[in-house]
């Protein structure tokens, strides 16, 4: 479907990859990885034709129809939601274009009368009749209800137009979709719908995400982008990340015997066949895992951060008390008497559509506003390290060094004690004197997360902690969110992070909450 040959990009005076040779397949979905600023992004501008490679061609089969999902999300606000959505399919939409402005005419002549036949002719072949009818249903399986699809989308709030474009590049049926980050704001049952809709797809789809549950859904194959190259490996993201980790232990160990390292390997192949027996695509991925050879398995050149936290004393018997906590935000009542207690066990995942409720709830949680009505009441032997949605606070205007920033919350000033928590977090070097005000939004998380595991906190307090962050540092805060042994309450967009950490889920809707002491999967498992 899509052949890519030679393909080689200089940008900013450096090559971010070169010699790439790939194909792309009908039938399979492809997920793009890499480090940030490895060129995921760019690489698929290059597909789509809206970036021009440096050398090298990306050849299609003639009559390929291709889609992409935009990323502005304001380019369509003069339009209707429906009408946007319809304009996925450009053909479809300029031939009823042309057959409403023909009909319109005062002076409808012979000549108009031919052209509107081979109009309407065309316009049926494309699905014209029925675009309105599936467009909408599109938009319904995504969340976005009926009342709105009437709308213009310059009326509509900034997750309702994402949902939107991600309809546009899913309509029509195109025979390649190319999807940059499209689980993004998305709630938890619009990316269910994703998955299904994705993993039943005829189609070619290439797909960049932060999201291993996503990837490890859908995906059939990975691209990786790595050493300044792109590889192509068969399988999900838990399979190339499980046999990056392997080679890289193969290739620290050269003077094992070969015989050996292929037998590691037919081992890890026979495991991780058994252990996706769950899944959709699970004998045809067999009988390409059963092909593989040590050669075309994946090494990795990334670095991966080091998160841990330990709580200088454990708490005693009372770790937290809500009692009728409600609060009004602009006008809006939020939070209507929210009531919970948080037990010694107790790792809590904040889920629902309403971030503004959650985001309240954690503010309050931490002290950093007060309720309208009720009270929280932390353990008197309880320390709590707060994680905020929005970070800017700490870092804008500051003429703080990194090294300097991290200080303020440490009582060990040294900076040899400093240096240890900033290079788990990649900081090494004279990165320690850059100033906090330039870090890039993934740098600045790793800060935040390097501030809590010096705080010695028995409760954290996460909200939304894996936005910016690449594959690898998720992966990293999910390890040291599982491995800490006292209390946990978060939020964030990450299945795999919610289903692997938390013992109990809250859902926040119509100002009140749902709370099951249960993992994520089984959550969503119960009856609506």
């Amino acid at each position: 479907m899509i052949t890519v040959s030679n393909l080689s990009l200089q940008y900013g005076g450096s090559v971010l990859f070169s010699r790439v040779d790939l194909r792309f397949t009908a039938g399979n979905c492809y997920g793009v990885i890499g480090a940030n600023g490895a060129g995921k992004s760019t690489f698929l501008k290059i597909l789509s034709g809206e970036l021009d490679p440096s050398s090298g061609s990306v050849d299609m089969k003639p009559g390929v129809r291709m889609s992409a999902l935009k990323q502005d999300q304001n380019m369509y606000d003069e339009h209707d939601v429906l009408q946007t959505v319809i304009m996925g399919s450009p053909r479809l939409y300029a031939c009823g274009l042309e057959k409403d402005e023909l009909y319109a005419k005062e002076d409808f002549s012979d000549a108009d009368g031919l052209r509107a036949a081979e109009l309407e002719e065309e316009y049926a072949e494309l699905g014209g009749w029925e675009a309105e009818a599936n467009a909408s249903q599109l938009l319904q399986g995504l969340g976005l209800p009926v009342a709105l699809h009437g709308k213009r989308m310059g009326g509509l709030e900034p997750r309702q137009k994402v949902k939107v474009l991600l309809a546009q590049a899913l309509f029509g049926a195109p025979d390649i979709i190319l999807l940059d980050e499209p689980t993004n704001n998305l709630d938890v049952n619009s990316v269910v719908w994703l998955e299904d809709f994705l993993m039943d797809y005829a189609g070619t789809v290439i797909v960049v995400s932060h999201d291993r549950y996503f990837l490890n859904t859908v995906c059939t194959h990975i691209v990786d982008i790595d050493f300044g190259k792109i590889k192509m490996y068969v399988g999900n993201y838990d399979f190339w990340y499980d046999a990056s980790q392997l080679m890289q232990r193969l290739q620290k160990e050269q003077n094992k015997k070969a015989e050996d390292k292929i037998r590691d390997l037919e081992e890890f192949i026979r495991r991780f066949s058994a252990n996706k027996s769950k899944s959709r695509q699970a004998t045809s991925r067999r009988k390409l895992l059963d092909k593989l050879t040590l050669d075309e398995m994946p090494a990795s050149s990334r670095r991966y951060p080091w998160v841990g936290f330990k709580a200088e004393r454990e708490p005693g018997k009372d770790r937290l008390s809500v009692a009728d906590v409600s609060k009004t935000i602009d006008g809006v009542k939020v939070l209507d008497k929210v009531s919970f207690i948080m037990g010694r066990e107790d790792k809590i995942a904040f889920i629902g559509a309403d971030e503004l409720a959650i985001t309240a709830m954690f503010k309050i949680l931490s002290g950093e506003t007060e309720p309208d009505e009720g009270g929280v009441k932390w353990g008197v032997s309880t320390t709590q390290a707060y994680f905020p949605k929005d970070n800017s606070g700490y870092f804008e205007g500051s003429d703080l060094t990194l090294i300097d920033w991290i200080r303020q919350f440490s009582e060990d000033k040294r900076e040899s004690y400093l240096r240890t928590f900033l290079g788990r977090m990649l900081f090494s070097g004279d990165d320690v004197y850059k100033l906090v005000k330039v870090l890039s939004g993934g740098e600045k998380v790793r800060c935040m997360l390097s501030k809590m595991m010096l705080s010695g906190a028995s409760v954290l307090l996460f909200d939304q902690p894996t936005n910016h962050l690449d594959l690898e540092s998720v992966a990293a805060l999910n390890n040291g969110m599982s491995d800490f042994a006292g209390n946990i309450i978060f939020t964030t967009h990450d299945h795999q992070l919610i289903q692997t950490v938390a013992n109990r889920v809250i859902e926040f809707k119509d100002g009140g909450i749902t709370d099951r002491q249960m993992t994520y999967d089984e959550y969503l498992a119960l009856p609506s």
